[in-house]
């Protein structure tokens, strides 16, 4: 009785976590492309929204793909590599102002960056004056905008796991003569890859869906992201229309996650299976 109640209940969990996945599908996929007219399982099946959403002149998909796979990609390698460094000195190395620095780091993050949309957006008016390519509407501007909260959370999870990695390891390599730029690219890098592969895929995501910021600061079509490119295809009275194309652009919108998570798994499971085993 019990093993079939268990088998009931991850029944309904994997139904409650499907549903959604396939309405959004049988979405993409229906020939008239409309919220009213779309259903659970589809009547039809055509790839008709596909061509409409790259054909779109009014919403340029290709380009909103393309900034957001690259502010992702170039923010979440940036974020890593700077939290990376501040971990490593926070953990390794011992100077003033060392536990007030991270104390800082942790209060930071405890108030929303968008708590502060007023103060950057007025640095960003003169930025724009100053130098438009850094600018409202550039990709480089978000850029900045992303990294400058790039640190806190992300150099916390990274020192806690380079606490774990022990020092002589570092006092080993400085007596055969090694630097600390060496030890750090060396030997602690290549023994934390598996918190590297979490933090990115996590930054990662974390990116790619950012709206709030990226709705203020872009305006312009060509230079909008995913998350506020396709939130304009479903504002106002365009939801009932746009929406076959609005659920194949979320499809499509899928694959760089799916395929990072792909290219770092293997890195998180080798990272867990070394660490498992004896000597």
């Amino acid at each position: 009785m019990k093993i079939a109640l268990r088998h009931v209940f991850v029944l309904v969990v994997c139904a409650f976590a499907l549903v959604p996945i396939v309405f959004v599908v049988s979405a993409a996929i229906n020939p008239l492309g409309t919220l009213a007219s779309t259903d659970l399982l589809p009547t039809g099946a055509s790839l008709a929204n596909f061509a409409d959403l790259f054909a779109s002149e009014t919403h340029p998909f290709g380009r909103w793909f393309f900034n957001s796979v690259f502010i992702a990609l170039t923010a979440s390698f940036a974020s890593l590599l700077l939290s990376m460094l501040a971990a490593y000195a926070f953990s390794r190395m011992r100077f003033r102002g060392r536990r007030v620095g991270l104390l800082a780091l942790l209060l930071i993050q405890m108030f929303p960056q968008f708590l502060a949309i007023v103060t950057i957006f007025i640095i960003f008016t003169r930025v724009t004056e100053l130098y438009p390519p850094f600018g409202f509407n550039t990709v480089w501007g978000l850029l900045l905008l992303y990294l400058g909260g790039a640190l806190g959370v992300n150099t916390w999870l990274m020192k806690g796991f380079l606490d774990t990695v022990p020092k002589e390891l570092d006092e080993a390599a400085t007596v055969d003569g090694a630097t600390h730029a060496q030890i750090f690219w060396r030997i602690i890098l290549p023994l934390v890859t598996p918190i590297l592969a979490v933090t990115a895929l996590l930054a990662f995501i974390g990116f790619m869906s950012e709206f709030l910021m990226a709705n203020v600061f872009l305006r312009d079509p060509e230079s909008k992201t995913l998350a506020v490119g396709m939130f304009g295809m479903i504002a106002g009275d365009q939801r009932n229309a746009n929406f076959g194309m609005f659920a194949a652009a979320t499809l499509i919108t899928a694959i760089p996650t799916v395929g990072v998570f792909l290219w770092l798994q293997k890195y998180i499971v080798s990272g867990l299976t070394a660490g498992a085993v004896k000597g």
